[in-house]
């Protein structure tokens, strides 16, 4: 095992910028936020929109940072502990994990896609835990500052790194995955998400298929083959260099397919022929689409050299992170209450896959199926007609109650029937007391919208109002 992530001659020959002062303790990782910075890391003060990392140089000392590095170093910096004085702080960061990517030995995954992301790459990380040393994006680290900051995490001696890779715009997956430099690349789906900087989702397409551009020669591909994008993808891919495309799905000619699926309220069992082997597996997480990514978790394992029975065995332990499907019991008097938290994030196709779930979640004795929804956003002027098109999927979920929130959402709301419709707001603010009003023992939740919509802190609320159950 590496005894410490970054040495001093190590950074001294980066050559992005002056040491100033030695290192005190070694550096075992890397942050961009005080809070959450651990002792030893390094302490990048990146300049946002809204604050400038240079004030919190102090904080990130004081919580035990081993090294800052800073564009603009003051004296009083230089008395708090060493820094690294740098011409630009992101551009360093950059320079840091292209550094430590080229030093690691490991086979890497890049993964991709307009829904799925993270999921999947909590997947794949269960499924090569303990079949190596393991690195991967944390949460959803997956932009111009995530990426970089976690491939300055990547230990020399990882055997395996995972990297979720996002975009808003045409254009910044490229050099996200040229820093990453995968072995294998998986593309989940193509969808209409961020519609407001595409004019058609074939630009969206094209868009996720820059995950290519940092493929290494040679490498594989792992392609949704049910989407209608996949030849064009496919297109892309083996104009990139890709040595192998692997199909997944349930179309013919998939190569990681899906055979049979019991899909269940708490997971599903499944029964897929992945790369010419039969396996049969449990997920600790419901949904069909969950099921679907699966295939592509599999053949991401057997491409990285992971151990294909292995990796089935592990997805009974693959669990819905927050805000991405958990599940929480509440208790209330008379019973409890079932919430789906899906309140992270939402564009149309992973709004159909919540209400989905809501659909084969089982009230208790007496409860309904309620659907909470707040706005997606970024989809521009065809907004309205995606959120009215919910109707059909609050229909097919068999929801008994809906509670909505935002000037879009209203569009969904004149959609439903007056037995649907609960209450509507235009924030989720003003939809707070109605939630905690209407929700009765046997009741299931799904909670739902983009996270500009702020549907967390309803979640929040119902956890506050009521004690979550120890059962």
């Amino acid at each position: 095992m590496t005894e410490m992530l970054w040495t001093e001659s190590e950074i001294v020959s980066l050559g992005a910028g002056e040491l100033r002062g030695a290192l005190a303790m070694p550096v075992n990782g890397a942050s961009i936020d005080t809070r959450t910075l651990a002792r030893g890391d390094i302490f990048f003060a990146i300049m946002g929109k809204q604050r400038d990392g240079h004030d919190f140089v102090a904080a990130a000392f004081e919580k035990g940072a081993g090294l800052a590095v800073v564009s603009e170093p003051t004296p009083d910096m230089e008395k708090l502990g060493p820094l690294y004085v740098v011409g630009d702080t992101l551009r360093a960061m950059e320079a840091f994990g292209v550094h430590a990517r080229a030093r690691c030995g490991g086979r890497v995954a890049a993964i991709t896609g307009s829904v799925g992301k993270t999921g999947t790459k909590e997947a794949l990380r269960q499924c090569l835990d303990g079949q190596g040393r393991v690195h991967a994006s944390a949460a959803s680290y997956n932009n111009h500052w995530g990426v970089p900051l976690t491939l300055a995490r990547l230990p020399a001696d990882a055997e395996f790194g995972i990297f979720e890779i996002g975009m808003n715009r045409p254009g910044e997956i490229t050099p996200l995955s040229r820093m990453v430099s995968p072995h294998v690349a998986v593309v989940t789906t193509v969808a209409p998400v961020h519609l407001g900087a595409f004019s058609r989702v074939e630009e969206i397409a094209d868009a996720k298929a820059e995950i290519f551009d940092g493929l290494r020669k040679g490498g594989t591909a792992i392609l949704n083959v049910d989407n209608v994008h996949f030849d064009r993808l496919k297109s892309a891919a083996v104009e990139a260099g890709a040595g192998e495309i692997i199909r997944f799905g349930e179309s013919k000619g998939a190569d990681a397919a899906l055979l049979e699926a019991s899909l269940q309220a708490e997971g599903s069992v499944v029964r897929a022929a992945i790369c010419g082997e039969d396996v049969t597996y449990k997920i600790g997480a419901p949904g069909r689409h969950l099921v679907l990514n699966s295939l592509a978790v599999l053949a991401a394992a057997v491409a990285l050299g992971g151990d294909l029975a292995l990796s089935a065995l592990a997805l009974a332990n693959w669990h819905a992170p927050k805000g991405r499907g958990e599940r929480l019991v509440l208790e209330m008097p008379g019973g409890t209450v079932t919430i789906i938290d899906e309140s992270y994030n939402a564009n149309p196709a992973s709004m159909r896959a919540a209400l989905a779930l809501l659909g084969l979640s089982e009230p208790g004795r007496g409860g309904r199926r309620i659907a909470v929804l707040g706005d997606m956003l970024e989809l521009g002027d065809a907004s309205r007609e995606h959120h009215g098109a919910l109707a059909g999927d609050i229909e097919a979920a068999d929801a008994d109650l809906v509670l909505a929130c935002g000037k879009d959402m209203a569009a969904l709301w004149e959609s439903l029937p007056a037995s649907r419709r609960g209450t509507y707001a235009e924030s989720s603010d003003g939809l707070e007391a109605a939630l905690l009003d209407a929700v009765q023992p046997g009741d299931v939740l799904v909670v739902k919208g983009s996270l500009g919509s702020r549907m967390g802190p309803l979640v929040k609320a119902l956890k506050s109002h009521f004690q979550e159950s120890k059962r």
